[in-house]
């Protein structure tokens, strides 16, 4: 069997890489016209983002409950069972007459999100080899990157053809219907690994038998699954202080999506120079994906880790000094540029230390408290810059979460060495 990268990851295309980016390309569509629709079913501003972040919430709800589901039916029925159950909240999300029907769909589109990437998370945790670990989770992270990249771009020229937010909602039940069947009828790389696996034992036990003379008798042993919460236990270690340090990862990436816009607003940018540096900040970051997989592999996770954090702390901590500069836009751009390369070296990190931390055997239970964690994280971030805003200033919240980046750099230094194996 040949292990390559390009062998192993082309093995993975039909059932994590594909259902990946239609699951991203839908939800791209749909999440930027979530508020318009809420909006129209009579939520005014405040309760049209809450709708929006009901998506968020439902992640976080479902990450434990999607550990669950994995470790008992597998990888594979999980994904498939998220995706049909996500179809029918996209029928209701689409046909609902009132407010509430829509945002319990939303929630629902988010548990099921929540399911679909635990169990791809997983399945890579116990197939991908940990020499090119991270350039696999890499991959999928700028998959996923790239579909919400293109969604919004989709939606925007559907609503120019029909003129009807809802015609996004059935687009990503179309591209997600396309996801449920690549997972359901794609070359499984699981079921070819496992035949491999079982000739290479075979093999094992013919020249042992040929070497001892004698039988070999027996069955292989096996492992008993532990559940959620005993291995949260069991783990409470590594998920108390490595999943600290990735959850303030996943603070000052989420921060900085709702920073950069309510920084342009507050030095007075117009909304096309906003989006543009947005955009071009994006860009950077996606630019740098695979390159962070690489970092990564060749001279292991803090190499990867360290930089980004740094870059994204400092980043952050520089820019909130710059609102009353003689030029505030051209910092505006540069900062933006270096939180851009800051996330771009972090892409694949969150799911390659769970992956490295968690047991082989079965990691489910053990990746839906990492991914809890870190969702958490990611959902706590915009809260604390919107409280902190309205109590004190947004230069005070956007150096808070400059500090909450320089932390979480620390954590990374002290905890990576401890609990994450070294590249052979």
């Amino acid at each position: 069997m040949t292990d390559s990268p390009r062998h192993v990851l082309g093995r993975f295309a039909p059932m994590i890489y594909g259902p990946t980016l239609l699951f991203a390309l839908g939800e791209g569509a749909v999440l930027p016209l979530i508020p318009v629709i809420a909006n129209n079913l009579g939520a005014d501003v405040a309760v049209a983002a809450l709708v929006a972040s009901a998506l968020v919430v439902g992640q976080l709800c479902g990450n434990i409950p999607a550990g669950w589901v994995v470790a008992r039916y597998g990888e594979r029925p999980a994904m498939v069972g998220a995706g049909l159950l996500a179809l029918g909240a996209i029928v209701a999300l689409a046909l609902a007459p009132n407010l509430a029907l829509f945002a319990a769909s939303v929630f629902l589109i988010g548990f099921c999100a929540a399911a679909f990437g635990l169990a791809r998370h997983s399945f890579m945790t116990t197939r991908v080899p940990l020499v090119f670990r991270a350039r696999a989770l890499s991959l999928l992270g700028g998959t996923f990157r790239l579909g919400m990249f293109l969604g919004p771009f989709v939606s925007a020229a559907l609503l120019a053809i029909f003129a009807d937010e809802h015609v996004a909602i059935w687009f990503f039940g179309v591209t997600l219907l396309g996801a449920v069947l690549l997972v359901l009828f794609g070359r499984d790389p699981e079921e070819a690994l496992v035949a491999e696996e079982r000739a290479a034992r075979a093999n094992a036990r013919d020249a042992a038998a040929e070497d001892s003379g004698e039988a070999v008798t027996g069955s292989i042993p096996t492992l008993e699954r532990a559940g959620v919460f005993r291995t949260m236990w069991r783990f409470r270690g590594v998920l108390g202080r490595l999943g600290l340090a990735a959850a303030s990862l996943s603070a000052v990436r989420s921060a900085r999506q709702v920073v950069l816009p309510l920084w342009g607003v507050s030095i007075g940018l117009d909304a096309q120079t906003i989006a543009l540096v947005v955009g071009v900040s994006g860009a950077i970051d996606f630019a740098l994906f695979y390159a962070s997989g690489q970092v990564m592999d060749r001279f292991g996770r803090l190499w990867a880790a360290l930089p980004a954090m740094l870059l994204m702390g400092a980043g952050f901590l520089a820019l909130s000094l710059t609102h009353d500069t003689a030029d505030p836009g051209l910092w505006f751009g540069m900062f933006a540029a270096v939180l851009g390369v800051g996330n771009g070296l972090s892409s694949g990190l969150l799911l390659t230390l769970g992956a490295d931390s968690a047991p082989q055997d079965d990691p489910a239970p053990f990746l839906g408290s990492w991914r809890t964690l870190t969702d958490a994280g990611g959902a706590a971030a915009p809260l604390l810059v919107s409280a902190v805003t309205a109590v004190l200033s947004l230069p005070i919240a956007i150096a808070l979460v400059g500090a909450i980046g320089l932390l979480g750099a620390a954590g990374f230094v002290r905890w990576v060495p401890r609990y994450v194996p070294r590249i052979p």
